[in-house]
């Protein structure tokens, strides 16, 4: 019924993903007392839950905790999966007298299903994932073609007073938590070919007064604008069709200066994906022994095509126009050699471009929490303003303008740099002209959120100011292009 899979970014995260485990192990113990504290709150939420998913029915519920929605629903049968030991020994303790229901301890980023089910529902699960687009795979394994799927999550207008809330010990402490926006939640179901059906806001105010609780919850919560500041925003979604994919070779561009001590990583971390994969290194003008240390792994690598050249010119847009130009590859794909975006990722974003879900995927490192280190408060205000921005001068919703991965088909960066002078060669990190150029030739932008690292060597060669003051520059050249 479930299968474990082989998941290398599992070990990357194994260390945030067993503070998560103890965090919900803690807890275990008092999630009927957080749950009578909040009474209102469930009920409300499961007479919506029992409104969708009728008695009798096969349910599989992820981050069932300790079972007490799913035993609930009332199944024909039932299986519910958690993370933590203590939630799944307190569920099937619960449901002992119940031979319908079946409670096992899965993490559902590496787990996946070899039986379908009629209703699969993730409630305040979303916050907690590490990696919800592969979540949102895994699940597709447990539907059929009319299952539906239920997904709550909390709406990022709450945080500040759930944040509250957990502190004074009033609901479920959560030590890692992804506050998603309604189009981040878009982009997830897009990338795992899920669509919606229904979409429902209600809770406005999740607290019982008599009289007060029904005015605002049944009836100012369904009030357009109003219902954008409810607590629990409900989705029912199914599969849709998935596209075969169309295999290509691909050439990893990897920019580099003074990157010595990430370059092998670059080759080894990488998964195989592509009927065929290129590696070109481009340096520029590394002092630390970058050039040798590729040379190395050239060597230590005869089996794989990979490649170094030395630009002429200075930065990273001169990098990655020359490692274009040598490619031979039918996918175009840019890894930064600070490998503060894992390399383990990079299939997401060919699968992405191979299914046709996109024609140029961006990477986005402001969906999911940051290393502590990985990016300054100041360096992620400027990153916000810059994707608000483009977006509007673009007319496609990005939320990371900046972040270096970006993947296209060569034959569309070919089209590109036919237009460049369009624009004019004038930026020095590549992110705007080539999402300049992919907005001028109408291709769709998906974007693919990934967890953005520290550093594990060197230092950035990043200025906050100068930069930003470059790349303010740019976008007030691109609104007299674009308007």
């Amino acid at each position: 019924m479930i299968r474990e899979q082989v998941n290398l970014k599992q070990c990357i995260d194994a260390e945030a993903k067993q503070n998560l485990v103890e965090v919900f192990d803690r807890a275990a113990g008092r999630r009927a007392r957080f749950r009578g504290w909040n009474r209102y709150y469930y009920d409300e939420l499961m007479r919506i839950f029992r409104f969708i998913v009728p008695a009798g029915k096969r349910v599989l519920e992820v981050g069932c905790a300790d079972g007490y929605v799913l035993r609930e629903l009332k199944p024909s049968f039932g299986l519910g999966v958690d993370i933590s030991p203590k939630m799944i020994q307190r569920a099937r303790a619960g449901a002992a007298d119940e031979a319908n229901l079946r409670f096992e301890i899965a993490d559902i980023e590496s787990t996946t299903f070899t039986e379908t089910f009629d209703y699969v529902l993730m409630s305040d699960l979303l916050g907690n994932l590490l990696d919800i687009q592969q979540a949102l795979e895994n699940v597709r394994s447990a539907c059929h073609d009319e299952t539906r799927l239920i997904v709550n999550y909390h709406s990022i207008l709450w945080e500040p007073l759930l944040r509250l809330g957990a502190r004074a010990g009033m609901k479920m402490p959560q030590r890692h938590q992804n506050w998603i926006s309604p189009s981040d939640i878009g982009h997830f179901l897009n990338l795992a070919d899920f669509e919606v059906v229904s979409r429902q806001m209600r809770l406005l105010f999740p607290k019982y007064i008599p009289g007060l609780s029904w005015l605002m919850n049944r009836l100012l919560a369904r009030m357009p604008l109003l219902n954008k500041l409810c607590l629990a925003h409900v989705l029912v979604l199914r599969k849709r069709a998935r596209p075969q994919p169309r295999h290509r070779s691909v050439t990893i561009v990897v920019p580099c200066r003074n990157e010595k001590g990430n370059i092998r990583q670059a080759v080894t971390r990488t998964p195989a994906f592509g009927t065929k994969q290129e590696f070109i290194y481009v340096d520029g003008h590394s002092t630390d022994g970058t050039v040798a240390e590729v040379q190395k792994v050239i060597k230590d690598f005869p089996d794989k095509d990979i490649k170094l050249c030395v630009q002429a010119g200075q930065g990273k847009g001169d990098a990655v126009r020359l490692g274009f130009a040598k490619a031979s590859g039918e996918v175009l794909m840019i890894l930064d050699a600070d490998l503060t975006m894992p390399p383990e990722d990079l299939p997401k974003f060919y699968d992405a471009l191979a299914r046709g879900t996109g024609e140029f995927i961006n990477g986005s490192r402001l969906v999911y929490p940051m290393e502590k280190q990985a990016m300054r408060f100041l360096n992620v205000l400027g990153n916000k303003f810059f994707s608000a921005a483009l977006s509007a001068l673009l007319g496609q919703s990005l939320k990371d303008t900046l972040c270096g991965t970006k993947v296209l088909l060569k034959a569309d960066y070919e089209r590109i740099v036919a237009n460049r002078a369009f624009f004019g060669n004038f930026d020095p990190f590549g992110d705007f002209d080539l999402l300049f150029g992919a907005s001028k030739l109408k291709l769709r932008i998906v974007e693919i959120p990934v967890c953005y690292r520290e550093r594990a060597y060197g230092r950035t060669n990043i200025s906050r100011f100068k930069h930003g003051w470059l790349l303010l520059k740019m976008t007030a050249f691109a609104l007299r292009k674009f308007v």
